[in-house]
């Protein structure tokens, strides 16, 4: 067997070359300081060559500090390829179409929510849904929920759950258009039905948070941040019905790499040409999951409004809770970047990767014009989230792309068998963390042992200018899927 040679290019880049495994039509670049990198599975790094293999890449094949093993690309991986002969892969979205994170302000501070955070985490439990099969308040037929595909935050904020200034500080305005309800399977009509307005499990959670570190004041200034304050974090996506979209072209994919006689690698990275029926059916498919995902969120924020203003005892305007941004790190788009000088539009796949846009991109709401894309990036519940802003050097070495969490470490099986005899719940408390969950085991697998360092993660890549650290959010209490 051949041996396998890396080649550190910095402080915070490696580098796989093309003859890492036989076939790599690109070099790989993963962004990694050296404490991470003795972390790194070999599985993943060889995910990341696999990507290189794809026909049509452009660059190089991409994997964030978070990385960690996934379906099909790794989870942290980023790539893009040419519309001209490249192709779409479900493996390098990922089951969870439209995972993110959105971020709320508010006029509160820390002092003033504390004695009333295990109320407030208690009505938060009981109006937002979670674990595993949760269903939210709606339920929806069939034409309603073609709405939600179609619509995405927009037809949440028709609903009265919202409105249209929360529209503009959402990544794509909280709704991709073309997407197509009619090649969305009638078993994904029926996961979704019910999961709109829920957190679903794993490491989906809400968390109340408080800002205790700035490091960038213009740019904090900017996105309405300062110390003391209390935030929110929501963190999850397109739930059940996301997944069996994934599940269901994933299906068609195998199909499609016979069709067009593409070898692959793995066969997780089931694909088919940009341009072919399948690749366009699967992004119309993928992109109704992603409405529903912002929709989802969308209802989440709403309800969590409510109960701080019941909580509280605040009305709207005193309480002040307004979005910051709102993120996607699960999906493909079909973007215009520059390559060899000029721009070209490329299929950018981001799987647990984070748009990091720099200032006067065209794509930013007018808000954050001038101060490039609030990147949310959240760590485990124990820990810390941070708020950083995208760069012109992500625009020019990652397709506008950074990390999207703190990654795992531990299988969750592992993190189960080592919280055997620990009450988690206890140890958090004692850190001055209130944690509500649906069930004992989620505890465990989301410990923090089970993650690397989130601050560790965001130090790489703001070492490495694909972002620029604002903020640190501590977490004050959490609801846990």
């Amino acid at each position: 067997m051949a041996v396998r040679t890396v080649k550190r290019i910095d402080e915070y880049r490696i580098e796989l070359p093309q003859t890492y495994v036989p076939g790599m039509r690109v070099k790989g670049i993963i962004y990694l300081d050296e404490a991470l990198e003795r972390g790194l599975e070999e599985k993943a790094m060889i995910q990341v060559a696999n990507v290189a293999m794809l026909p049509g890449i452009v660059g190089a094949s991409l994997a964030m500090p978070d990385i960690h093993m996934g379906y099909g690309f790794a989870i942290g991986g980023v790539a893009a390829f040419s519309m001209e002969d490249g192709i779409i892969s479900p493996g390098g979205v990922g089951y969870d179409i439209n995972c993110g994170v959105r971020l709320l302000k508010s006029r509160l501070t820390r002092q003033a929510v504390a004695p009333a955070l295990r109320r407030l985490l208690d009505i938060l439990f009981t109006e937002i849904p979670s674990g595993v099969g949760s269903k939210g308040k709606l339920r929806l037929g069939r034409q309603e929920l073609e709405k939600v595909m179609t619509g995405g935050a927009l037809w949440a904020a028709g609903e009265g759950m919202g409105s249209a200034r929360d529209l503009e500080r959402i990544e794509s305005g909280g709704r991709m258009e073309g997407a197509d309800p009619s090649l969305v399977s009638v078993k994904a009509h029926e996961r979704g039905s019910a999961q709109i307005g829920s957190l679903g499990s794993g490491n989906h959670f809400l968390e109340i948070q408080y800002v205790d570190e700035i490091y960038d004041e213009e740019g904090a200034r900017r996105l309405g941040l300062h110390r003391d304050q209390v935030t929110v974090m929501i963190h999850t996506g397109s739930r059940g019905f996301g997944h069996q979209v994934c599940t269901d072209y994933l299906e068609v994919m195998e199909r499609a790499i016979r069709k067009y006689g593409i070898e692959l690698p793995d066969r997780e990275l089931a694909c088919a040409p940009v341009n072919s029926p399948e690749a366009q059916d699967y992004l119309r498919a993928m992109r109704a999951a992603a409405n529903y995902a912002w929709a989802n969120r969308q209802a989440i924020m709403h309800w969590t409004r409510q109960a701080f203003m019941k909580t509280m005892g605040m009305g709207p305007e005193d309480l002040g809770m307004e979005m910051v941004y709102d993120v996607a790190h699960n999906i493909a788009k079909i973007e215009e970047h520059v390559v060899n000088g000029k721009k070209v539009k490329l299929a950018v796949h981001r799987k647990g990767a984070t748009r990091a846009f720099a200032p006067g991109h065209p794509e930013l709401p007018e808000a954050y014009r001038q101060t490039g894309q609030p990147v949310l990036v959240p760590g485990d519940m124990g820990r810390a989230s941070f708020v950083l802003l995208g760069t012109r050097r992500a625009m020019d070495e990652t397709w506008g792309s950074t990390c999207h969490g703190a990654g795992r470490v531990l299988s969750r099986h592992e993190a189960i068998r080592r919280a055997r005899g620990r009450s988690i719940y206890r140890e958090l408390e004692d850190m001055g963390i209130i944690v509500i969950s649906a069930g004992r085991e989620t505890l465990a697998e989301e410990m923090s042992e089970a993650y690397k360092d989130i601050s560790n993660v965001v130090d790489v890549v703001h070492g490495a200018g694909i972002s620029k650290k604002v903020a640190r959010l501590r977490p004050m209490g959490v609801v846990k899927g």
